[in-house]
C-alpha cells in the first residue's frame, strides 16, 4: 500500500511535468506568434505596402540594422527605410497636404536635471483630409538626445503608468551611469493618441504638448567651467489605422516640416563642468585629504587595540 509521503512525492511530480509543459507549449505559442508576424510583415514589404504596422516602435526597426545612432544613418533609414506614400489607402498627395511645426521649445528648470518642453503643431487643409478615413491615429516623437544627456527609462515608465503617453521607450546607450565622454547617443521614442475627429476636417491645426525629463551626464573638464550640449528638432510622424470595405492597413505618414512656423534656433544646455585649471589643485587636496584619513584611521585602530591590551593585562 503507497504511504502519504509516496502519494504526496507523485502529486507533486505530475504538478511539477504539468508546469514544465505549460512553459514549453506557452514559449512554443509566443515563437509561432513572432514567426507569423514577421512572415505577415515581409509579405507586405514584398507587395509594395506601407511601413509594417508590427513594429511597435520606429527606432526598434533602426537599431535592428545600426548598432549606433548616427546623423547619415539615421537620415538614409527614414528616407530609404520607411516606405511613404505607398499605402494604397492613402491619397497620393496626403503627405505634402500635412505639415508640421515647433513654435516653442525651451529648456525648464536649473541644475543637472531639467525638461526640454515642445509645442507641435500639426497644419492640415480641411478639405484634403476628410480623404484620411482613419480609425485612430498616433502622433510619433522620435526625440534624439545628445551624448552628454540622457533619459531615464524608468522615470518615463512611471509617466506612462499615469498616462502622460500612450507608448514610450529609450533606445541606444541606456547606461544610466556613464560620463558623458565614454557614452553614445540614445533617442526618446513617444506615442501619443489622436481623436479621429481631429483629423476629418474639424478642425485646420492640431496642438501637442511634450514635456520631456531628463538628466545632464557627467561631462569632461572645460576652461569655461560649463560644457554645451545641444539639441535639434526632433523627428513627427504620424500612424493612423486605415479602414476600408475588406481592407485594413497600419499607414505611417511624415508631415512637410513647417521652417516657417518652426524655432530657427536649438536649445542649448550649458551644464555646470570642472574647471580644466583646477584639476591639479583639486586632486593635489583630494590626494593629501585622503592620505590624512587613511593615517587617521591607522592611529586610531592602534590606540585601541593598545587600550585592549592593557586592559586585558590589568584582568589578568
Amino acid at each position: 500500500m503507497a504511504t502519504p509521503k509516496h502519494v504526496k512525492f507523485c502529486t507533486h511530480q505530475k504538478v511539477g511535468i504539468l508546469l514544465i509543459f505549460s512553459v514549453g507549449f506557452g514559449f512554443f505559442l509566443q515563437s509561432s506568434s513572432s514567426s507569423s508576424e514577421e512572415t505577415r510583415c515581409e509579405s507586405s514589404s514584398n507587395s509594395n505596402n506601407s511601413y509594417c504596422g508590427f513594429r511597435k516602435y520606429i527606432m526598434e526597426s533602426y537599431f535592428e540594422k545600426h548598432d549606433s545612432l548616427l546623423e547619415p544613418n539615421f537620415q538614409n533609414f527614414i528616407v530609404d527605410g520607411l516606405l511613404f506614400n505607398t499605402c494604397k489607402l492613402l491619397p497620393d498627395n496626403l503627405n505634402h497636404l500635412l505639415r508640421v511645426s515647433v513654435p516653442w521649445r525651451h529648456l525648464i528648470g536649473e541644475g543637472s536635471h531639467r525638461h526640454i518642453s515642445s509645442t507641435i503643431r500639426f497644419h492640415m487643409q480641411p478639405d484634403s483630409m476628410s480623404q484620411l478615413r482613419a480609425h485612430f491615429c498616433k502622433v510619433i516623437i522620435i526625440e534624439r538626445l545628445p551624448t552628454g544627456v540622457f533619459a531615464d527609462p524608468f522615470e518615463l515608465q512611471h509617466m506612462l503608468k499615469r498616462g502622460v503617453f500612450t507608448d514610450v521607450a529609450v533606445f541606444g546607450d541606456t547606461n544610466l551611469e556613464l560620463p558623458s565622454v565614454l557614452s553614445n547617443q540614445s533617442a526618446v521614442e513617444i506615442h501619443m493618441n489622436v481623436a479621429p475627429t481631429s483629423l476629418l476636417g474639424h478642425i485646420s491645426e492640431l496642438e501637442i504638448s511634450v514635456d520631456l525629463p531628463l538628466h545632464a551626464r557627467y561631462p569632461p573638464l572645460d576652461d569655461s567651467g560649463y560644457s554645451e550640449v545641444e539639441f535639434g528638432e526632433p523627428e513627427m510622424f504620424l500612424r493612423c489605422s486605415m479602414e476600408e470595405i475588406g481592407d485594413h492597413e497600419s499607414c505611417l505618414l511624415m508631415p512637410t516640416n513647417d521652417r516657417t512656423g518652426s524655432r530657427t534656433d536649438n536649445v542649448v544646455w550649458r551644464i555646470p563642468s570642472g574647471i580644466r585649471a583646477h584639476a591639479g589643485i583639486v586632486s593635489a587636496v583630494t590626494f593629501l585629504a585622503a592620505s590624512i584619513s587613511t593615517l587617521l584611521i591607522i592611529l586610531t585602530s592602534i590606540f585601541y587595540s593598545d587600550s585592549n591590551l592593557c586592559n586585558n593585562l590589568k584582568e589578568s
